[in-house]
């Protein structure tokens, strides 16, 4: 019997275009460099600077468009929010280039795939500006995605691991992992280098208390201190680190930078954000 590395059709689910689940996208539908958003609206202040769009998606918070800029072929799509999100669309987005949705077999050559996130954030150090444009080297994951998964670490992650769970009495180990330095170094070389730690929500795992009180109410005061040597947690959001770990797992080049819209040490808020996350997503676009 030949032995076959068949995807079942409860694992792989496709539509009956033949296209991936929640994206509804088929492999023609995307290029080789990916750019998302977060909130859904933003797919359109990314396309609009696009000198033609070929092709629109619209399917629950997941929105693609595709088309040129300044002749070269981009993709930007909507993730909606937190890690649980990125997970589908990093799953579905590697089956469009890596398995044969016809077969339903894993490709013998993989193809790697350029992921920019750009998104919003806060600081968690007083010193950076409201209206930073930071790039995330290291992320930490608070998040319980990686549970579910066999993330490789080296020797520094695991011990960041250690260390911000020690700091923070988390009662489980958050995850580190590391973008990718070549396009930082395209895209983000002249940015606000950090460390950016992603949360599994925006109010109590963020430190923000309302009318419930919270089981960790020195959180934020623990990531703005925690430091091991040079290496300082510089923001936090709710998607990075599932990128980086994602990137690593299904092997491609995945980069966040973020737009500093807060800073909560200061307890400050711009007063026009999407000023700063549009001057962002211009300074992408010149160097995808």
């Amino acid at each position: 019997m030949a032995i076959t590395n068949k995807i079942s059709e409860t694992d792989l689910v496709l539509n009956p275009d033949g296209s991936v689940y929640h994206l509804s996208l088929l492999p023609k539908n995307i290029s080789d460099t990916i750019i998302t958003v977060g909130d859904p609206s933003r797919v359109y202040t990314v396309s609009q600077y696009f000198d033609e769009i070929e092709f629109e998606m619209n399917k629950r918070e997941f929105i693609t468009h595709v088309g040129k800029y300044k002749g070269k072929r981009i993709t930007v799509i909507s993730t909606g929010i937190g890690t649980d999100n990125i997970e589908i669309f990093f799953t579905e987005l590697d089956a469009l280039v890596n398995i044969d949705l016809k077969t339903r077999e894993p490709k013998s050559r993989k193809k790697k795939l350029k992921i920019i996130r750009i998104g919003t954030s806060g600081a968690l150090q007083e010193d950076i500006p409201l209206g930073t444009h930071l790039a995330s080297d290291y992320a930490i994951g608070l998040d319980n995605l990686m549970n579910f998964y066999d993330l490789p670490m080296d020797d520094l992650e695991t011990g960041l691991a250690h260390d911000i769970q020690k700091k923070t009495g988390l009662p489980f180990m958050p995850y580190a992992v590391r973008g990718s330095v070549s396009l930082r170094e395209q895209i983000g070389a002249d940015m606000m280098q950090g460390n950016t730690v992603t949360c599994p929500g925006f109010y109590a795992p963020q430190g923000r208390e309302l009318r419930i009180p919270i089981r960790f109410p020195k959180l934020l005061e623990d990531l703005n201190y925690y430091h091991k040597g040079d290496f300082w947690l510089t923001n936090f959001e709710m998607e990075t680190a599932g990128y980086y770990a994602m990137g690593r797992l299904l092997g491609h080049e995945v980069l966040s930078v973020n737009a500093i819209i807060a800073n909560r040490i200061k307890n400050k808020f711009s007063k026009d954000p999407n000023k700063i996350v549009e001057s962002l997503i211009k300074k992408v676009l010149e160097r995808v």
